[in-house]
C-alpha cells in the first residue's frame, strides 16, 4: 500500500509540473513586463527590500550565513548579518534591473566623462579597446558579483562583441520571457549543454571573444581553494585556453550608490603550465579563482552566497 501511495504521489507531481511551469512562466513574463512600466531606481529599491524581507525566511538565508561564517571566521555575527542583508538587497535589485537592461545602460565610450549610471576607469577602456582591435580571440570570465547581467553590455558598448555562455531556466515560458529581455545587445548567447564547448571553441578559432561565469560549484569539477577551503570549479575556460592560444581577462560590474555602476576589466590572468608545457587545467582555474576571491573580499555584500560553495 505504501509503495502504491508513493507511486501515485510521484505521478501527481509529474502531472502537475506542466501546470506549475506554465504558472511560473506566466508570472515571470507578467512581472518583467509590469516592472518596465515603473521607474528603474524605485523598482530596484522596492525589489531589494522585498528580497530581503522574503529571503530572510528561506533556507537560502541559513546557507548564506553558514557560507559567510566559514569564509570570514574573523567577522562578528553582527558583521555577517550586515553582509547578508546586502546580499539579499543586491539580488532583489538585480531582478528589477534585469527588466530595464536596455534603459539603465547609458555609458558612451565616445564620451567617457559624461555623467551617467555607468562609469569605467581609463585603464579598463584601454583594455577593451586593445582587445577589440588586436584581431585576436580572448576569454573573459565573470562572477555572480554586483550586477553580472550587465557585463556583456559593457563589452558590446565598446564594440567588442562576445559569445556568452549562459544557463537556461528550467521552465520554458520563463526562459522565453528572459531571453526576450536578453535580446538587448548582449552578444551571441550560447546555452550551456553538451555542444556548448564545441561552439565556444569554434568561436575562439574564428577570432571571437568568449565569456562565461566561473564561480559556480561543480560536483565533477577540478579542485581549487576558495577562501582557504577546498571546492571544485568548472574547468571549461582552462580547457578552451588549452585548445586556443589567447589572453584571459576578468570583468566585473560593481554596484555603486544611487543606482550607479562601475565596470572593470582585469589585467591579463596568465595561465599555468605543467612540466610538459601544456596548460595546467587545475592551476589555471586556481589562478582565476584567486582573482574572483579578491573581488569578493572587496565587495562581500555584492556576491551570491546563497548556494552551495564548498564540498
Amino acid at each position: 500500500m505504501k509503495r502504491l501511495l508513493l507511486r501515485a504521489r510521484a505521478r501527481l507531481r509529474d502531472a502537475a509540473k506542466p501546470v506549475t511551469g506554465a504558472a511560473i512562466g506566466a508570472l515571470t513574463t507578467g512581472l518583467l513586463r509590469t516592472t518596465r512600466y515603473f521607474d528603474p531606481d524605485k523598482t530596484a529599491n522596492f525589489f531589494g527590500h522585498a528580497a530581503h524581507f522574503i529571503g530572510r525566511r528561506l533556507r537560502e538565508d541559513r546557507i548564506g550565513r553558514e557560507n559567510l561564517t566559514a569564509a570570514f571566521p574573523e567577522k562578528s555575527p553582527e558583521e555577517i548579518e550586515t553582509i547578508l542583508t546586502g546580499v539579499w538587497h543586491n539580488l532583489g535589485r538585480i531582478g528589477a534591473e534585469f527588466a530595464h537592461l536596455d534603459r539603465i545602460w547609458d555609458h558612451d565610450p565616445a564620451h567617457p566623462d559624461k555623467p551617467g549610471r555607468v562609469e569605467f576607469s581609463g585603464r579598463s577602456k584601454q583594455l577593451f579597446d586593445q582587445l577589440r582591435d588586436d584581431g585576436k580571440p580572448a576569454l573573459f570570465f565573470a562572477a555572480h558579483l554586483g550586477n553580472w547581467e550587465l557585463s556583456p553590455l559593457a563589452a558590446a558598448a565598446h564594440g567588442l562583441e562576445a559569445v556568452v555562455l549562459f544557463r537556461r531556466p528550467n521552465i520554458e515560458a520563463a526562459d522565453r520571457a528572459i531571453e526576450r529581455i536578453r535580446a538587448v545587445n548582449l552578444g551571441t548567447l550560447v546555452p550551456a549543454g553538451r555542444d556548448a564547448p564545441l561552439k565556444l571553441a569554434k568561436a575562439l578559432q574564428d577570432g571571437q571573444h568568449v565569456a562565461m561565469l566561473v564561480d559556480q560549484y561543480l560536483t565533477n569539477g577540478v579542485p581549487v581553494t576558495f577562501f582557504g577551503r577546498k571546492t571544485t570549479a568548472n574547468p571549461l575556460l582552462a580547457r578552451l585556453r588549452r585548445q586556443i592560444d589567447c589572453p584571459i581577462h576578468g570583468t566585473r560590474i560593481i554596484r555603486l550608490p544611487d543606482g550607479r555602476f562601475r565596470g572593470e576589466v582585469s589585467e591579463e590572468v596568465k595561465p599555468v603550465f605543467d612540466a610538459s608545457g601544456e596548460i595546467d587545467i587545475q592551476g589555471t582555474m586556481q589562478a582565476i579563482t584567486d582573482v574572483v576571491e579578491g573581488w569578493v573580499r572587496e565587495y562581500p555584500d555584492q556576491w551570491l552566497w546563497l548556494h552551495r560553495r564548498w564540498r
